[in-house]
């Protein structure tokens, strides 16, 4: 194959297409990912709650941190390359996103073996940090032992995933972890129910399914492609490492304080609820599906986020700045209507829910409901600060996007969770997220309105131009 037919000559859609219909063709898509991706953890917990019990989902709440460590590294490299190769693709400069795509192979894949090495080597140390107990640590090592040899899968799996859509295919995105997910759904209650294998057999059905996912994924890129895989091309570059990173620094970062966030809930909540009549195990049980249930939700916003971003990257480097504002706006008002829908299900039917995962111990159902309708009180706000977040990812600004990224849980949600409880105990644990979510929002709209404004002030300065060109 020659290098000159590596990229096909058909105008990218991203630049002439109506905005409505590519923001919901990529979104879709994307949103559909991301509930695979939580999927795999969501799936993972009812058949582990049906066919384990709760101290089985306790565990893989233990073991959630050390998946959101990996998620953080996956989602930098993934966001930040698509990012990149989508302001080159703007721009004309096609060779630059054929390195970009390269190059983003050999990170994924280098840095997955590095962090499964590292979590095997020291994995009972990180699951004591993590709040594993006597009784949870068993379970623990059984479910993570195995999902880390999948690292590698996962990482690659999910930085193609974020490529497909810059080259112009949302679907086959969507198609490469939808197919894993298909197959993590029936090898569970295979592994679990029938073999008796347990967590260990809910953690097999995962690795095998991201395994399959990076074959495919893969496969599109080596024959199927506008950017394809290239031996030219796939060899380290300092400038395109740089940017990959710099990039997706704000993504990764979301990810890593979430990780953060999630050591301290899960060690106040053994804390806070050994203490009363709830115990720590229960707590920590109920709190970890809510913690899903929560990652379901913002899914919506995270997915349309995503879906806009290449449409974003691709129209500002190519200074169509209505297109910029067009699909920003309508991404946040569609992100927050999906959001508001989801946290009105969980205000009104948390029991229903929260049956999915098991009903043996009422205490653990009635803290649940609690945690359901409190700790998510606040979470219809979720789409405007994700979106918003995005946007300065997707422009190439990203000390504003690695800022925002940590506003909600670093500078907010963690000091909450450290502070609320000395005064009301594990209820100061609920009340966190709604104050959280509530207030991240309303620093977002400092940051964004200004933005808006600097942007049709372009919109009109170019309007002006035109005028005068066609005097």
């Amino acid at each position: 194959m020659n290098a000159k037919t590596v990229v096909k000559s058909a105008e990218n859609p991203l630049g002439v297409k109506p905005i409505r219909g590519l923001l919901l063709s990529f979104s879709i898509p994307a949103i559909i990912s991301c509930l695979v991706n939580s999927v795999y953890n969501i799936v993972d917990q009812i058949f582990i709650g049906q066919g384990v019990g709760y101290l089985g989902n306790a565990a893989t709440t233990i073991a959630f941190p050390l998946m959101t460590i990996i998620m953080a590294f996956a989602t930098l490299i993934g966001s930040g390359g698509s990012a990149y190769a989508a302001l080159r693709l703007g721009e004309g400069r096609k060779r630059e996103a054929l390195l970009t795509l390269n190059n983003l192979l050999i990170i994924a894949i280098g840095l997955g073996v590095l962090l499964a090495a590292v979590g095997l080597i020291f994995l009972r140390p990180i699951l004591t940090l993590f709040g594993a107990t006597e009784s949870t640590m068993p379970y623990a090592v059984d479910y993570t032992s195995i999902v880390l040899l999948g690292v590698p899968f996962s990482l690659v799996s999910i930085s193609l995933s974020n490529m497909a859509r810059t080259d112009g295919h949302p679907r086959m995105s969507m198609y490469g972890i939808l197919i894993g997910a298909a197959l993590n759904t029936v090898l569970d209650p295979i592994y679990i129910f029938v073999l008796h294998w347990g967590v260990k057999g809910a953690a097999l059905a995962t690795i095998t399914s991201q395994f399959v996912s990076t074959v495919v994924l893969s496969y599109y890129f080596l024959k199927k492609g506008n950017m394809r895989f290239h031996k030219i091309y796939f060899k380290p570059v300092g400038r395109v490492w740089y940017k990959i990173f710099t990039l997706g620094i704000s993504s990764g970062i979301t990810s890593l304080v979430a990780c953060i966030m999630q050591v301290v809930m899960n060690n106040s909540l053994v804390h806070y609820g050994n203490q009363s009549e709830i115990t720590g195990d229960v707590a920590l049980s109920a709190m970890g599906i809510v913690m899903k249930i929560a990652m379901i939700l913002a899914s919506f916003c995270i997915g349309f986020g995503i879906g806009a971003q290449p449409i974003l990257g691709f129209n500002l480097g190519a200074r169509k700045y209505p297109r910029v504002r067009q699909a920003y706006l309508m991404a946040v008002t569609i992100a927050t209507v999906s959001i508001f829908l989801g946290w009105l299900i969980c205000q009104t039917m948390p029991h229903l829910v929260l049956s999915l995962f098991g009903d043996e111990n009422q205490t653990f159902t009635d803290f649940g409901v609690r945690c359901l309708r409190i700790y998510l009180g606040g979470i219809f706000c979720a789409g405007f600060q994700i979106v918003s977040t995005n946007y300065f990812q997707a422009t190439g600004q990203p000390l504003k996007a690695s800022l925002l990224s940590m506003l909600r849980q670093l500078l907010l949600l963690i000091p909450l969770l450290l502070l609320l409880p000395l005064k009301f105990g594990l209820d100061g644990l609920l009340y966190a997220g709604p104050c959280a979510d509530i207030g991240s929002a309303c620093i977002v709209a400092l940051f964004i309105v200004p933005e808006m404004r600097k942007l049709n002030r372009k919109i009109q300065e170019q309007k002006e131009a035109a005028a005068s060109l066609a005097a």
